[in-house]
């Protein structure tokens, strides 16, 4: 599912920076100025977002998991609200360092986490005294806090889409490193060429944050949906042929 024009001008997705704040290679994505703010492209912002979603698509498709990351506060709970329904992982709180380039230590404290709810669960916890129960359960919660819903993520993602690649830059450079795709919402004072599938857009209004994660959520499911389906057709296929 790709947007039109006039549903992304109603989102305020066309907004940029301050002109003083522009970065030089978002140049070619800038239609003018307008009482000293940049106005994006939005012809060109189709064009890249349909790009983006065909990818994603793609790797949605293969069985991969996309890692979502949008840590500043008007973003957070939008993220939440469309991704934690496709159960892709997300980090809405600080990227823990090494997340991706130093992923073995990241599965550890993983570990850690799972240990601590088994302990619950055997009741184990329960020998313990009880301020060594409320230290465990402090741990408990900022490991939840940091790693929560890439808990379950057991190898490195397929694609990496960050909100803002100023301030997630580290999860840009970690990305990067290990050539996994990178696929962001960029506003006027970003570089568009740090990231493989650079969305021309407004991200620090939430409408406009919204309007571009919808429709790639949107895409998504329905990429898993056909998987799912395309899954059960082999499956059929196979039992028929073991008749």
């Amino acid at each position: 599912m790709g947007l039109d024009i006039k549903t992304l001008l109603n989102a305020g997705v066309h907004f940029g920076h301050l002109t003083r704040k522009r970065h030089p290679n978002m140049t070619p994505y800038i239609f003018m100025e307008k009482n000293g703010t940049h106005i994006l492209d939005l012809n060109q912002t189709v064009d890249k977002l349909n790009e983006s979603l065909t990818a994603l698509a793609k790797i949605a498709k293969t069985g991969r998991r996309i890692l979502f990351v949008a840590t500043k506060k008007q973003a957070k709970d939008i993220l939440i609200k469309h991704i934690k329904p496709l159960k892709m992982p997300y980090i809405t709180e600080r990227w823990p360092g090494g997340m991706l380039t130093n992923f073995v230590t990241i599965r550890k404290a993983v570990k850690k986490m799972t240990a601590i709810d088994k302990m619950k669960e055997d009741g184990t916890i329960s020998t313990l005294s009880k301020k060594e129960r409320l230290q465990l359960d402090r741990k408990r919660q900022k490991l939840e806090k940091d790693l929560g819903s890439i808990s379950d993520m057991n190898r490195l993602p397929g694609a990496i889409f960050i909100v803002d690649i100023v301030k997630e830059k580290i999860a840009v450079l970690e990305a990067k490193k290990l050539g996994i795709p990178t696929f962001a919402m960029v506003d006027t004072n970003s570089d568009p060429n740090l990231v493989d599938f650079p969305i021309p857009s407004n991200d620090d209004a939430s409408k406009s944050i919204d309007t571009i994660l919808s429709c790639v959520a949107e895409t998504i499911q329905v990429a898993l949906t056909e998987r799912e389906v395309e899954k059960k057709d082999r499956d059929i296929k196979k039992t028929e042929k073991k008749k």
